[in-house]
């Protein structure tokens, strides 16, 4: 590549809104979460037919994945700024190799099942450490007027390696190499993920440590946790996002035993469905966030993302199940749902703006931890509630959990939302840094 074509890449680039020194980062990031998102619609079918496992031990084991991913979320961010964000994308992506290797080689190749559940939930640090820790760079690196643009594209990378992508491949590749041919693909996918990132990305000038003094960084880690009840509007703001992917997190262990056993899809038929479904989904991401700029960011998420995804859940449980294995009608009644996903993504502006600025790190931690939790709540749900032999209940609890979300965004007020300062008659106030 010519120093002129590089040049013209790179203003392409940072015109729509990728920083160019870090674009192989964004690279790195999705090949690591299509290989994360490979297992996610076949992994709790999987582990149910394994010697020593059930549908139940399935759901724990994942419920357990969970922790340790609410763990890495709320972590990833305070090691990124004693060790740096470098450090702790590779840290991240070591562990999840590792661990993947001997859950596979190990847990499942000889039969070690308490290995193998142990090695799968400390495998959990894996995708946080890694995804998380280049978030914290992207926000250093970017100058202020790219920020909002470049978090845009990271969470587009992220959905649309997890489930989107990784669910594609696995509906391609299951029925030639098998399953657990399939996780072993995933593993080479994150493994070059890991080494794209890391040395590909070769401006590193934000790549080392922001907080070397150790003790200040533990500090603003407890002023994390304080701020949940020293502001009630940001405990809200972490009970709406957990409620947020909490069921879509559920639905990744029951889904596979509904639609493939129950409704009568073939495993292919119910991947392509997820696939596209989510592929909505990452787009929606993109349309939301336009929508909340302009519709206001509490009331989208109030009526796009709660009440969406209150119908779109009942829909996509009650209409295949009266309807039969209708590819197209279940896509679209799924597809309500996946899209109402998308309307909860204001809420990551919301949340750090009804606090003072030097508390806004502590805000979106919490906000972090919430989503990382929701990978154990989802599953945890499932367990408690006695799995897919109980699915009508745990669909009926999604549904409620939607609806008191709804009624919760009502304490979500700043006047730096724009539906709240469009109605107040002030200006908005638009901050890049919070998005």
């Amino acid at each position: 590549m010519t120093e002129r074509s590089g040049n013209a890449a790179a203003r392409l680039l940072d015109r729509v809104g990728i920083p160019a020194p870090l674009f192989l980062g964004f690279v790195g990031v999705l090949l690591f979460m299509i290989g994360d998102g490979v297992e996610s619609n076949y992994l709790s079918t999987f582990l149910a037919e394994q010697p020593g496992l059930s549908e139940n031990a399935a759901a724990i084991t994942i419920s357990l994945y969970g922790i340790f991913v609410a763990i890495g979320s709320w972590f990833a961010g305070t090691l990124s700024s004693i060790l740096g964000p470098r450090r702790v994308m590779l840290i991240g992506g070591i562990a999840w190799v590792v661990l993947e290797i001997v859950f596979l080689a190990v847990g499942i190749g000889a039969h070690v099942t308490w290995l193998a559940i142990v090695a799968y939930a400390l495998r959990g640090i894996g995708y946080p450490f890694f995804a998380y820790a280049f978030l914290v760079w992207l926000n250093t690196a970017t100058p202020a007027h790219q920020r909002g643009s470049s978090v845009g594209w990271f969470w587009f990378v992220f959905g649309a390696g997890l489930p989107t992508i990784g669910s594609l491949v696995a509906s391609w590749t299951i029925p030639h190499i098998g399953e657990t041919g399939t996780f072993w693909l995933a593993t080479v996918i994150v493994a070059a993920g890991l080494l794209i990132a890391f040395f590909g990305v070769r401006d590193l000038r934000h790549a080392g440590p922001t907080q070397p003094d150790s003790a200040g960084a533990m500090s603003e880690l407890a002023k994390g946790l304080t701020i949940l009840w020293r502001d009630k509007r940001v405990a809200a703001g972490a009970f709406v996002r957990l409620v947020n992917t909490t069921p879509n997190f559920a639905l990744f262990v029951v889904a596979p035993f509904f639609f493939v056993k129950q409704v009568g899809f073939t495993q292919e038929n119910y991947l392509l469905i997820v696939t596209i479904v989510y592929t909505a989904n990452i787009f929606a991401n993109l349309f939301f966030g336009i929508i909340g700029d302009r519709f206001g960011w509490k009331r989208t998420v109030t009526w796009f993302g709660c009440v969406m995804c209150a119908v779109g859940v009942l829909a996509l449980y009650y209409v295949p199940l009266a309807i039969g294995p209708n590819f197209w009608v279940t896509v679209i009644c799924w597809a309500v749902f996946g899209i109402g996903l998308a309307g909860f993504v204001p809420l990551t502006a919301l949340v750090p703006s009804m606090v003072k600025v030097e508390d806004r790190g502590s805000a979106l931690a919490v906000y972090t931890l919430a989503a990382g939790l929701s990978a154990f709540v989802g599953p945890a749900l499932v367990a408690l509630l006695g799995g897919v032999a109980n699915i009508t209940a745990l669909i009926w609890v999604f549904a409620g959990l939607y609806v008191v979300g709804a009624i919760v965004t009502l304490v979500l007020r700043t006047d730096q939302d724009p539906g709240q300062a469009k109605r107040l008659g002030a200006p908005v106030v638009k901050d890049l840094t919070s998005a």
